[in-house]
């Protein structure tokens, strides 16, 4: 089998676009097209529905995805090998979370292209441990990045480079922000009960499986009495822009709202321990030199509280 068209057919898949991939692999929309059914013709399979929004794989396609991507790591380990001392090269995507997309690696990737002009560097956004799974298996991602306190997804190994404080945080014209005004020792930790009534309140928070969010909403429906209002979105941005408004609480990586706590749009409640920044990848997928070496530059940016980027 030729392996350029399971190249072609991978990259289809990670782009939903005949367009897109013909531009990222350098061939005409046509060869792309050609590509395609050359392979299922082959396979005797249909691999992809085309639809107007795009590409989308069939259930034998998304099947016989990762295996596609385990035959492109052997050809790719091999080609590394029979060519050692060759300069290190190729395309290395990081899957990662929106506020690590958002606010940690724009710098960063920029940083890691200036030093590695050889390798081209994708990002794509993972909401969660079970997307960051499917998407390495896959080969959509190289190396996944995620703020969780957890993740036991065997076949994904797991490593902590970074921490990333979190906070409650309300804007300033919050009752709660007022009875937090009232003299306190230095250092004291504002408990919530303290603070008012919690079935009086709203909370923002992000979708379920977003570990930490999952954790205080917990916390929250524990807690003696009326549980509070709880409402669950897939973007910072929407709870951000939620609590500016003055519609609830919320707890979102300090990172996220640096510039509004900075310019008195929101005010933190109560410092909640660090989550961890995870770097994950597949236990048995190849990692290309590319991908190990930005892996390394990111524990190295991110050991340094992202300051280098």
């Amino acid at each position: 089998m030729d392996t350029r068209l399971l190249r072609t057919f991978t990259t289809l898949a990670r782009t939903g676009s005949f367009t897109a991939a013909a531009a990222e692999l350098h061939l005409a929309q046509s060869t792309v097209t050609v590509q395609i059914r050359s392979l299922e013709k082959d396979l005797r399979v249909r691999l992809f529905d085309r639809l107007p929004s795009g590409a989308v794989l069939t259930d034998t396609g998304a099947r016989l995805l990762e295996r596609a991507q385990h035959v492109l790591d052997a050809e790719d380990r091999l080609h590394h090998e029979a060519h050692t001392a060759a300069p290190i090269e190729g395309s290395v995507t990081l899957g990662a979370s929106e506020s690590l997309c958002a606010y940690r690696l724009p710098l960063a990737v920029a940083a890691l292209s200036r030093d590695l002009p050889t390798v081209e560097i994708h990002m794509r956004a993972v909401g969660s441990p079970s997307e960051a799974s499917e998407q390495l298996s896959s080969g959509r991602v190289d190396v996944s990045l995620l703020l969780e306190s957890r993740t036991d997804i065997p076949h994904l190994e797991t490593e902590v480079i970074g921490h990333e404080p979190l906070a409650l945080v309300a804007a300033p014209g919050h009752p709660w922000v007022e009875a937090q005004a009232s003299p306190r020792h230095p250092g004291e930790q504002i408990e919530l009960g303290e603070l008012g009534e919690l079935n009086e309140q709203t909370f923002f928070l992000l979708e379920e499986g977003c570990s930490y969010s999952d954790d205080f909403a917990r916390q929250l429906l524990a807690t003696p009495g009326e549980p509070p209002r709880i409402t669950r979105f897939g973007s910072i941005e929407a709870v951000r822009a939620c609590v500016e408004a003055g519609l609830g609480l919320a707890l979102l990586p300090v990172v996220s709202v640096a510039a509004d706590l900075a310019s008195g749009r929101l005010r933190t409640l109560r410092n909640f321990p660090e989550v961890p920044t995870l770097m994950l990848r597949h236990r048995s997928r190849w990692t290309s030199p590319a991908a190990q070496t930005v892996m390394a530059r990111l524990r190295r940016l991110a050991a340094e509280g992202w300051v280098g980027g």
